[in-house]
């Protein structure tokens, strides 16, 4: 959907192929002082109605999610996926187009919730290749979308061809994964005395598990202090990446080029998800411990 984003929120969407039409040179607008040639709505809210949905399925899972069974979740995630290729295909207005996008955010987000838990009951290595499989899911997407935009289909056509992608999903699920082998009880224990170990080093004592303390807020505050190495470059990564991914690129328009700005704003976003599948599979190639070199980089 973000690859799509430039077709969704452009007026001159039409059910006919906009991939080969020589875009010549491009006027400026007379009614307009920008000298940049943009949507009248952002492509920021593309993101926001991508993002919004699944930060709210991620705050809220925690206090019930796992209540329900792993296949019910998995069902509604690739019903949402469809609906939104469907809705999105076939409107006729920003405002619905939209809509579509809030059913695939729900489909990422639940989806995302589930198969990451479904990890723990598989070797620690489906981790890393969990990790590479989103970085090559946006890969994957944004190409496919490219590749099928400039062999001459339309967006819509080219929407209605991923229906193939949630069908995958659900028959992967339903017919392919094999069931998780039962926890070693010694592994299970080692696995759990594992995850208690603090992520930051105190030299303060520790309490007995059975005992529950109350942290005051000086304590509290020192504990959030020590966090802040891990959070505040992975804020600033991330605010940067999105900033430049859903606020710049639609404004990096080149004109009089083989290319128009719908297709620039494609190859754009292939080239970020190349970015994306090549750091997300280094994880058990490399480590990189100062984290703030790369929000440096970003």
């Amino acid at each position: 959907m973000l690859s799509a984003a430039h077709d969704i929120l452009s007026h001159k969407r039409t059910s006919g192929n906009q991939s080969h039409v020589d875009p010549g040179p491009t006027p400026m607008p007379h009614n307009s002082s920008s000298r940049f040639d943009c949507n009248s709505v952002s492509t920021a809210a593309v993101l926001l109605a991508d993002i919004l949905p699944t930060l709210v399925i991620k705050l809220l899972a925690p206090l019930g999610l796992h209540l329900l069974p792993y296949s019910p979740r998995v069902l509604v995630s690739g019903i949402c996926a469809a609906g939104s290729f469907v809705l999105v295909a076939f409107s006729h207005s920003v405002g619905t187009s939209l809509c579509g996008v809030v059913f695939a955010s729900i489909s990422s987000g639940l989806g995302e919730v589930t198969f990451l838990s479904l990890t723990a009951f598989y070797p620690r290595a489906v981790i890393s290749w969990w990790s590479s499989g989103t970085g090559g899911a946006g890969l994957l997407g944004a190409l496919s979308y490219l590749g099928l935009t400039q062999a001459g289909l339309s967006p819509q056509q080219t929407l209605l061809s991923m229906l193939g992608i949630p069908a995958l999903l659900l028959a992967s699920y339903f017919l392919l994964l094999t069931s998780p082998e039962a926890q070693d009880p010694g592994g299970e224990e080692e696995a759990e005395s594992a995850a208690r170990q603090p992520l930051i080093r105190t030299e303060a004592p520790e309490s007995k598990p059975g005992s529950s303390s109350s942290l005051s807020l000086r304590e509290r505050w020192t504990v959030f202090k020590g966090l802040l190495w891990y959070i505040v470059p992975l804020v600033v990564v991330y605010f940067a990446e999105y900033f430049i991914n859903q606020g710049l690129f639609e404004l990096l328009f080149f004109r009089n080029t083989s290319l128009s700005h719908a297709q620039q704003y494609r190859w754009y976003q292939m080239l970020y998800q190349a970015g994306v599948f090549a750091s997300r599979s280094s994880l058990r190639c490399c480590r990189i411990r100062f984290t703030w070199a790369l929000a440096l980089l970003q």
